[in-house]
């Protein structure tokens, strides 16, 4: 109500009435009343006085609370067959229907001729004239609203409003409806200038926001008055709308297409999105959003998603970040739209894999045999790091593509060219690469932060099948580390233990853990023997020993030895009665002081070098066979060593298999290292460790079964395969075979049996 005091006059022909007495009958009390409820509905910003309002509130009041009936009224609202008061609530509703009808009828008749912008214009003008007008009348006949009103309704006369909820109804099905009734004219006026804001003209968007709220303020919920109904919005303007813009950008993608890459598709769709959504916000209702974007998303990405699809390995290819990364964005708003990348991207890293290996091995003249395990690591890492870095940068990290890239890792880290059929191959070599990591005097832990290599170890640990191999490789290199002292810390040995405890469990590196208390044990040994021996005369040598657990090889030992083996071995039994001493000469390094020369030489050499030259204290030629014969090393072994120790000059081979102490061997340095790996014996090695694994595993597989039967009692074959399978597969990869096999040893042991009259179920034996 505008504050101003100043009485109005009506310009209209109309003589202003003179306030009613409480008793005056119903056509002098609403001559009284339409002439002040028109003033408000349409001269409102020329200002009503308090005095004014005021009679024209007590004059409403007056008439509704009369006993007396004034009423001449025909054919009413809510008259029923009732008098008095609510006989005169019902001739102020009725006469208010009628000014409404007749007020607005001039509404339509002006807005006949307009349309489009200057439509929307008058519509939002005389919307807000009529809604301000309307609030202050609804305040007039509050004694209306509170009594007869809310009296008519409870008694199921839903026909009947408050008074301003009246007037909305009155603008719907006398103005609204009309104007869209001709070519739905007022939704059309809308739609199109929101076409022109699509097309990059500038709208007035608070024009269209005014209009947009009146189709929200008349919807009405007959059961609940005062709850909002969105159905005139719905049906007049967001159904339409929603139509509307899917033609719209059917035909624009389809254009922009024909013209324009893939990727500039992605930008223009993305921004087409972003609008979208602004729009809802700008002047759309909150509730169009959900729908209108789904719209979008079909019309923008599922309908062109084949063609997303087909040009994503390009993106990889080409390394095209943002592209991806915008891609990821929009087929991550449909349902199953980021599955066919997911395996598309699996397959990419698969085969750049495999293509980093036979690229490396092409590279090799000798093949896989001879690969060097750096080069084979770093090789790997690579195609993670980069395709990680892929997944978190354009793929916001999502599981899918995790998944996706740990599968294919997965795949090429297990089964490629090198490996060939074998899946021992790759952690043999991952093994080998921790080893040289974990050396003294590692150039690459020098060049680069040591741990974070170790990490790196441990990335590709995550992906190798067989860990069991990867272990057992892992446990002979540490034991060599450890013999000949050639660690780089106890700190770092440490760290990687701790790595593989927590990727794979205690018991995973319990034996790696027991090496380093085999080693204490040791020194207190070695120290113990030599004080118990220190008054023997032959004690000069210098002896230390290293009691592990591992590998057997059989060797003649030489008599300038002997003597101090045999000691040691029964001061050992005295200690550790029962206990078997098996001597690992292949592991074993020495001393030797050469007597020949006019200089003195140390040679530092392995057992087999050892025994070989001492054979030469008795004599200055020797065969191949009488060496074998000698020493009991294997031809194929012995043959490497000889070739050493020509190649250092220690040995002179002039005729074919037969070998002379060369007289006139020089070196520069005077201690001479001889000990260099043999190719057979890395050959042996690696058998060793396979037969090793092969056997550990028969053993696994039967604990597996026991413990799983144990628990269940009774089981049907292939379950029980199934869960030996499931509980194995974090070590290596069961074979269904092995499993069958492991199954009939435990019935023959009796740890399980056939369950009477049937074939595939096993009972345990307690």
């Amino acid at each position: 109500m505008s504050s101003s005091t100043t009485t109005t006059t009506t310009t209209s022909t109309n003589v202003s009435h003179p306030m009613p007495p409480a008793t005056a009958d119903l056509a002098t009390t609403w001559a009284f009343l339409e002439e002040g409820v028109d003033h408000i509905m349409t001269k409102l910003q020329t200002g009503v006085s308090y005095s004014k309002y005021m009679s024209l509130y007590t004059v409403a009041y007056n008439y509704c609370t009369s006993s007396r009936m004034h009423s001449t009224a025909g054919d009413t609202v809510g008259t029923g067959s009732r008098t008095g008061a609510n006989l005169m609530g019902s001739d102020l509703y009725n006469n208010l229907i009628r000014y409404f009808i007749t007020h607005l009828k001039l509404l339509k008749d002006q807005s006949d001729s307009l349309q489009d912008e200057a439509l929307l214009r008058y519509y939002a003008s005389e919307w807000d004239r009529y809604t301000t007008g309307a609030n202050y009348i609804n305040r007039l006949f509050t004694y209306l609203n509170r009594h007869w009103v809310k009296r008519e309704r409870d008694e199921g006369r839903k026909g009947v409003y408050p008074v301003y909820t009246l007037a909305l109804v009155q603008w719907k099905s006398n103005f609204f409806l009309h104007v869209q009734s001709k070519h739905t004219k007022l939704a059309g006026a809308i739609l199109r200038l929101i076409e022109r804001q699509r097309n990059g003209e500038t709208i007035d968007q608070g024009l269209v926001k005014k209009v947009v709220d009146s189709f929200v303020s008349l919807g009405l919920d007959e059961t609940d008055i005062n709850k909002a109904s969105l159905d005139v919005y719905k049906e007049h303007l967001e159904t339409p709308f929603l139509d509307a813009t899917e033609k719209y950008y059917e035909q624009e993608s389809e254009a922009f297409l024909a013209e324009s890459s893939v990727s500039d598709y992605l930008k223009k769709a993305e921004e087409r999105l972003k609008e979208e959504e602004d729009r809802v916000d700008r002047y759309l209702n909150t509730d169009t959003r959900k729908q209108l974007v789904s719209k979008c998303e079909h019309v923008l990405i599922r309908q062109h998603s084949d063609l997303m699809w087909e040009s994503f390995q390009s993106l990889l290819d080409f390394d095209k970040d943002e592209d991806l990364q915008r891609m990821y964005a929009l087929l991550s708003r449909i349902p199953e739209g980021l599955e066919p990348l997911r395996k598309k991207f699996e397959e990419h890293v698969k085969k750049a894999g495999l293509a980093a290996v036979a690229k490396l091995l092409g590279e090799g003249s000798e093949g896989a045999d001879s690969l060097d395990p750096k080069a084979y690591v770093d090789a790997l890492l690579e195609v993670h790091r980069k395709n990680s870095e892929t997944v978190t940068r354009s793929f916001r990290g999502e599981a899918g593509f995790v998944a996706s890239l740990d599968k294919a890792c997965r795949e090429f880290v297990n089964r490629n060219s090198a490996t060939g059929s074998s899946t021992t191959k790759s952690p043999e070599l991952l093994a080998k690469h921790a080893d040289m990591l974990l050396r003294k005097n590692n150039k690459m832990a020098e060049e680069e932060d040591l741990e974070g290599a170790l990490n790196r170890v441990m990335v590709l640990f995550k992906y190798i099948e067989d860990k069991d191999v990867f272990q057992t490789f892992y446990a002979t290199k540490l034991s060599k580390r450890l013999i000949h002292g050639v660690s780089a810390s106890d700190e770092s040995e440490a760290s990687m233990i701790s790595k593989l405890k927590e990727a794979c469990g205690f018991e995973y590196t319990n034996k790696l853990q027991r090496m380093f208390t085999d080693m204490s044990l040791s020194k207190d040994l070695t120290d113990q023997f030599k004080e118990r021996m220190q008054n023997h005369e032959d004690m000069d040598i210098n002896f230390s020993i290293m009691v592990l657990a591992h590998l057997n090889n059989d060797f003649i030992i030489p008599p300038e030895i002997l003597s101090t083996y045999d000691r040691f071995s029964k001061y050992y039994q005295t200690k550790h009665s029962g206990r078997k001493l098996t001597w690992l000469w292949n592991y074993s390094k020495n001393e030797l002081r050469t007597n020949y020369l006019n200089q003195k030489y140390i040679l530092m050499t392995s057992s087999y070098q050892m025994a070989v030259l001492l054979q030469y204290n008795k004599h200055d030629t020797l065969s191949l066979e009488e060496l074998i014969t000698a020493t009991a090393i294997s031809k194929d072994i012995l043959s490497q060593v000889l070739t050493l120790l020509t190649k250092a000059k220690v040995l002179i081979n002039e005729e074919t298999d037969q070998y002379d102490l060369n007289p006139n061997f020089r070196s520069k340095k005077i201690r001479v290292n001889l000990n260099q790996p043999i190719k057979a014996e890395v050959k042996a090695e690696s058998s060793e460790v396979l037969k090793t694994v092969d056997e550990d595993r028969k053993y696994v597989i039967q604990a597996t079964i026991v413990r799983i039967m144990k628990a269940r009692k009774t089981m049907k074959n292939q379950p029980l395969i199934q869960e030996v399978i499931s509980q194995i597969s974090q070590r290596f990869a069961p074979k269904i075979p092995d499993i069958k096999k492991a199954i009939d040893t435990l019935l023959e042991k009796e740890y399980i049996e056939r369950v009477d009259g049937t074939r595939d179920t096993f009972a345990y034996v307690a």
